[in-house]
């Protein structure tokens, strides 16, 4: 063997000169410090050394300080949240939870018997971890008959062989094919999101050409403007229908070109007066406005513009635009898009995007922000963009009304009508345009309870629209491309497998996983590549980059409430035909006020084509009196899925920590909390 040569020794023994010196304090506040050489005195000390006995105990007192005030802060958040426990259980008496309806609730049911299966298994598996057995499948080969410690101990043995051979395998299938699912999903958002990049890059967007108001026949000169339809459907919206009414009767379009539709289906008597007193304000001031209430209000949204539609006086106009109660366009709507059509026979609809006055309400409203942002950015900007196709979102839009008498009109077989008509005109053959830059203010719910409403419609519907649409799609006549887009993109991944694997992956699978720890979730399915989507979801609205983690964790918990609407909607349960008017707070933005403030004088110094008698102010000034009474006070809910998701998911983050899996207990800890919360109703709007 070679000999081997220490440097270190001989160089230290060369460099090291001078005289060991040891200098002694007479006073005991100082450290003792024994010098070996030159080089010694800047040697990096060690970090406690040097501290005499004093320092050591403030030290201590600092740290102990913090401890009790961390311990402090923990224990005044868990009193605080036991508090609105407390206040929620006796305030919610009277309430109907939406949990405690009549009909039967079988996800719920399955939920909860999860929960105690996952409570009785902890316990067990608790009692195991205190005795020492920590046993796993290759281990139990080994295992002799002797060293079997008593009857509970042979049942733990039993449990875990059973474990390995029959639970485990059923349970990573089914994460396998939730994970490829995640994966395919996954990639789908990541094509979209270059798409957009390439539009944003290329600067992409609809051009309109000339002037095209222009007349081009020199017969007539100057210019002209097409007929023009505009409809507010509207059911029992006291707080928002005098600003949206305000804002469609200040569109600049010529007063003989344009005809204005209130569409009321309310069924309050004194909603209906203040209504109908607010259009009859603006017919005075000399704008084209009727009103109209449907006497049989049958198909919600979509028979009333069916209802609307078949009036007589519609068959003299071209186009038709469509705004519900809490939209108020720009006086340059109408401009910035009927121009779109013309020269395009083949384009049946021009979409605007949503702009949100209220998105800055609270963390509720911040969060769908993220989400819509994303939708009008990416999604619909590039299928409008490269397909010349995407779901209409309802409102805000405007349609040439031959492609909606040739797609069949309004039907009313569904909750989504909007999704209906648009894919019935891809399958005729009409285009739709996408503007990114034309935005129409509306609202977004800022209440827990009327967002849960609005998702579970958006979910459930588009499940019932799918089986109603699918002869019609296998056997149209578009190419393979259109139907694989509209059957295997639009309906099966953006609208079935996006519900159906986020909950199952993480709010089924993964608790299972820590009871059975044989099927195993990658750590990239449950930390890397969730955070990389939700940074790609939240890149259209980066000013809520700060909120990507409440939007990660919260996505997973609305997974609850989709997935049991997209249940209900495939297979036509109870509630996929339900209609809940979606709650609005009648906001508007500063700058918004001081343009309708604005508006308001110069309208009011317009002559009036016919007088009101003394007679309609006085009921006009009864009907103002009777809208500023207080309305009745409600309370918030408490709903049972979220809840009981909440604790079996703290429980499953309770048995991650016996077994010391670092970032699947982070994870589902903060996940049950965040179902917690939204469980007791803490999140967005607190009625009371």
């Amino acid at each position: 063997m070679a000999q081997k040569f220490d440097f270190s020794d001989w160089w230290s023994s060369e460099t090291r000169t001078g005289t060991p010196v040891v200098v002694t304090m007479e006073n005991p506040n100082f450290s003792v410090l024994e010098l070996d050489g030159p080089e010694s005195a800047f040697q990096p000390a060690e970090k406690d050394r040097g501290k005499n006995a004093k320092q050591f105990t403030w030290v201590l007192l600092l740290k102990a300080h913090r401890a009790v005030g961390c311990v402090a802060w923990m224990a005044t958040a868990l009193w605080a949240l036991l508090g609105t426990v407390q206040r929620r259980l006796i305030f919610r008496q009277g309430v109907v939870m939406e949990s405690e309806k009549p009909h039967k609730n079988r996800l719920f049911r399955f939920i909860r018997a999860f929960l105690a299966i996952s409570l009785a298994f902890l316990v067990f598996e608790m009692v195991a971890h205190f005795k020492g057995w920590h046993f796993h499948r290759p281990s139990l080969d080994m295992l002799h008959t002797s060293e079997i410690q008593g009857f509970l101990h042979a049942i733990y043995l039993s449990w875990l062989s059973f474990r390995a051979d029959y639970i485990a395998p059923a349970i990573q299938a089914l994460s396998n094919f939730c994970v490829v699912l995640f994966l395919i999903q996954s990639a789908d958002r990541m094509i979209l999101c270059v798409g957009c990049f390439w539009i944003k890059y290329k600067k992409i967007k609809p051009q309109i050409k000339g002037d095209p108001f222009k007349s081009e026949d020199a017969e007539l000169p100057g210019y002209e403007y097409p007929m023009v339809l505009v409809q507010i459907p509207m059911c029992n919206e006291r707080e928002v229908y005098e600003q949206s009414i305000s804002a469609v009767c200040h569109v600049d379009w010529p007063k003989d070109r344009l005809l204005i539709q209130v569409l009321d289906d309310s069924d309050d008597e004194s909603i209906q007066c203040l209504i109908r007193a607010e259009v009859s304000k603006w017919s005075q001031r000399g704008v084209n406005i009727i009103y109209r209430h449907r006497l049989v209000r049958t198909g919600y949204k979509a028979g009333n513009l069916k209802s609307a539609m078949s009036c007589d006086y519609v068959k003299s106009y071209e186009f038709v635009a469509i705004f519900d109660a809490d939209f108020q366009p720009n006086p340059d709507f109408l401009k910035q898009t009927i121009p779109h059509f013309k020269d395009n026979p083949e384009l049946g609809l021009v979409q605007a995007r949503w702009a949100f006055v209220n998105k800055d309400e609270n963390l509720l409203t911040r969060l769908q922000n993220i989400n819509l942002c994303f939708h009008f950015e990416v999604e619909q900007q590039v299928n409008g963009v490269f397909l010349n196709f995407f779901g209409f979102n309802g409102t805000a839009g405007v349609w040439r009304i031959k492609a909606l008498e040739e797609s069949g009109g309004w039907l009313e077989r569904t909750t989504v009508e909007d999704m209906d008509i648009a894919v019935r005109a891809h399958l005729h053959g009409w285009k739709f345009i996408f503007l990114n830059d034309v935005k129409v203010l509306c609202e977004v719910p800022e209440s827990y309870e009327a967002y849960r409403k609005q998702q579970h419609r958006w979910h459930s519907g588009p499940m019932l629209l799918f089986r109603l649409c699918l002869p019609a799609i296998i056997t149209s006549k578009i190419s393979i491309w259109k139907k694989f887009n509209l059957i295997f993109l639009f309906f099966l991944l953006r609208k079935l497998i996006l519900p159906f694997y986020s909950f199952t992956l993480f709010c089924i699978i993964l608790p299972l996983t820590m009871f059975v720890p044989e099927a195993e979730l990658p750590l990239w399915v449950i930390c890397y590549i969730p955070v990389f989507m939700s940074f790609l979801n939240i890149l259209p609205a980066l000013r809520s980059f700060p909120f990507i983690v409440p939007y990660l964790l919260f996505e997973n918990t609305m997974s609850v409430t989709k997935f049991n609407a997209m249940v209900s909607g495939l297979f036509q349960l109870g509630s996929s035909y339900e209609w809940v008017v979606t709650k609005k707070a009648g906001r508007s933005s500063e700058p918004d006020l001081l343009a309708a403030a604005e508006r308001e004088s110069k309208s009011l110094n317009q002559p009036l084509t016919r007088g009101a008698s003394e007679s309609e102010l006085l009921e006009l000034n009864k009907l103002k009196e009777h809208k500023k009474t207080p309305t009745k006070r409600k309370l918030n809910k408490i709903y049972k899925k979220e809840l009981t998701l909440a604790f079996l998911l703290l429980t499953a983050s309770g048995r991650s920590l016996l077994s010391a899996q670092g970032i699947h207990f982070y994870f589902l800890l903060f996940q049950g909390v965040s179902f917690l919360l939204v469980g007791l109703d803490l999140i967005g709007e607190q009625v009371s």
